[in-house]
């Protein structure tokens, strides 16, 4: 196939692109800057300059395409804390792309997740494929997109959890929270700790992407998670151990000003199943959970 990328010099796109390649696909990343378009060109893509908000550029490109990979989102406008203004952006993305592709019965494939569950209210159970949220920024796309499955698109959403870890990472949850815990001289989590949040290796979740726009049917939630629920002070533990900081608990009420963005979250119970999507696929997890990669020790520096 054909595949236009969206974020394909990215995090997961760097995994993606050659997960793609080596499957025989041609793929045509979106570029907004030189130094992606030199990383893609680099890889052995094709590059389309253009960003999230070149709303005719996406649609075109959907079009010339046989299947697309929407990997990009405005991260660091939810940084600052605007993720519904992210959101949105991403929306509006999405059905651009979705223009391009219908009524062609063509493969689109798009990010959500997990911890969208979790704010919805689904806790203390793994959540699971068959989970639906009625509404809310990001939900809205991926409802949307699973709704294409009527309008003649191979629909999918990817929810991935709020860890994808490797020495991919240069920007995630991971670092974000190193950061805080050298800051503050202390590694942290919420109350006893007990919550769970899941994770998947970078390289393994690049496998869904590409099996879900290779065989997945029109339609489906997907769940790239490979550790379904790691408890949050085993993860402050290793990072303490990684930062060489103390580990502690706090308040929830100190969430917000330790964690900065992250505060909403980091209390969230977040427990997902694989299940279905292992089986519908025929994925399995290969690489190296959570806690084993903290311990390579890349996310500190060294390793």
């Amino acid at each position: 196939m054909r595949v236009f990328v969206t974020g394909a010099s990215g995090h997961i796109g760097s995994a993606v692109l050659p997960e793609l390649m080596r499957a025989g696909h041609q793929v045509v990343g979106l570029a907004r800057s030189d130094a992606s378009a030199e990383a893609l060109a680099a890889a052995g893509a094709e590059v389309r300059r253009g960003d999230l908000d070149d709303l005719d550029g996406l649609r075109e490109a959907a079009g010339a395409a046989d299947g697309v990979i929407h990997l990009a989102f405005k991260h660091d406008l939810m940084a600052t804390g605007d993720f519904a203004a992210a959101a949105a952006a991403d929306f509006a993305a999405i059905k651009a792309l979705a223009s391009g592709l219908e009524g062609t019965d063509r493969p689109l494939v798009i990010s959500s997740g997990t911890l969208l569950l979790a704010r919805a209210g689904i806790t203390g159970r793994p959540g699971t494929e068959a989970d639906v949220i009625p509404g809310g920024p990001r939900v809205d796309a991926e409802n949307f997109v699973i709704g294409l499955a009527g309008r003649g698109v191979r629909s999918s959403a990817v929810r991935l959890p709020p860890i994808v870890h490797s020495p991919l990472d240069h920007n995630g949850f991971v670092h974000v929270l190193v950061a805080i815990a050298r800051q503050a001289g202390v590694s942290g989590y919420v109350g006893d700790g007990a919550n769970r949040w899941p994770s998947v290796h970078t390289l393994d979740a690049a496998r869904v992407y590409r099996l879900a726009l290779e065989s997945a049917p029109a339609g489906s939630r997907l769940h790239a998670v490979a550790d379904e629920g790691v408890p949050f002070r085993d993860i402050a533990a290793a990072i303490g151990r990684g930062a060489g900081v103390p580990v502690a608990g706090i308040s929830a009420e100190d969430a917000g000003e330790r964690f900065a963005f992250l505060g909403p979250f980091v209390g969230v119970d977040n427990p997902v199943s694989s299940e279905v999507t292992r089986k519908m696929l025929g994925w399995e997890p290969a690489n190296p959970g959570l806690i084993e990669d903290l311990g390579h020790g890349h996310y500190f520096g060294r390793g």
